[in-house]
């Protein structure tokens, strides 16, 4: 009983925030920090989400960021999975001091590499919003450890051996046999993929110069502008913004908890 009041309490301090931003979303401005607060709106307004939609760039920020989002997990996904197989699977030299340099990439925080990966970036002409907020993403060094841990567990070496003696191609192999057995990482890199890019806000900040080339995380920020705070205008469009996570979240729950809880219970 008290696991379950503590799980509840713990659960609400959590969801807290967002009730309040979805409740406050309905509310004109001046109910949104009236004293006392009001739980819920009374009454119930449109207004916000009319406004942001008539006069705000919303859904360019929202196509935008949905996009870069999906490019970027499907490339980190394919990219990521195919590297976890080489260094979990293949023999080659030097496989140890690479993964090595990659697993401790893992240390070093963003903010220390942004200048050096926006002179690399600018270098490589790469500049174009598109590309600029793809490439970074395409193969984290998260996610090459990930699939390789889970690649060494899910992975037989009895079973790739036979393959290759009935004949399989290495990328026959790896799309047959392979890909297959990494579904439960697959789903959990993927939406791991698909927020971190989504959510992004200091690398487009830097990389993004043009208002109409913004996307959702700094589109909300813009709304904290010269005209003052439109606290209104920024619930609606969280609220908006949440929708697409949230969907992603519950289309690929099983596949991001059996990713997650992979190899931590014996069979």
């Amino acid at each position: 009983m008290l696991l379950y009041t503590f799980l509840i309490s713990l659960l609400l301090v959590f969801a807290l925030p967002l009730l309040w931003a979805l409740s406050s979303s309905f509310k004109s401005r001046s109910d949104i920090f009236s004293y006392p607060p009001q739980p819920l709106p009374a009454p119930a307004v449109l207004d916000n989400y009319r406004t942001l939609l008539a006069e705000q760039p919303f859904w360019s920020w929202f196509v935008t960021s949905t996009v870069v989002a999906l490019l970027s997990t499907v490339l980190a996904v394919g990219l990521c999975s195919l590297a976890g197989f080489a260094f979990a699977k293949h023999r080659f030299r030097g496989k140890t001091i690479l993964f090595n340099i990659m697993f401790s990439s893992l240390a070093v925080p963003f903010a220390v590499i942004v200048v050096p990966l926006f002179i690399m970036i600018a270098k490589a002409r790469l500049t174009e919003p598109y590309f600029a907020l793809v490439v970074p993403w395409i193969a984290p060094a998260f996610g090459i450890f990930m699939m390789r841990q889970f690649a060494e567990q899910a992975v037989p070496d009895a079973l790739l051996d036979a393959a290759r003696i009935d004949g399989c191609t290495e990328f026959g192999l790896f799309r047959r046999v392979v890909l297959p057995l990494l579904r439960p990482a697959l789903g959990a890199l993927g939406v791991w993929s698909f927020l971190n890019s989504y959510n992004s806000l200091i690398w487009p900040l830097i990389v993004i110069s043009e208002p109409g080339d913004y996307t959702l995380p700094l589109g909300i920020q813009a709304l904290f502008g010269a005209t003052g705070r439109q606290y209104d205008l920024v619930l609606a469009a969280s609220v908006l913004a949440a929708v697409p996570s949230l969907l992603v979240f519950f289309l690929l729950r099983r596949q991001l908890l059996e990713g997650l809880t992979a190899g931590a219970v014996k069979s």
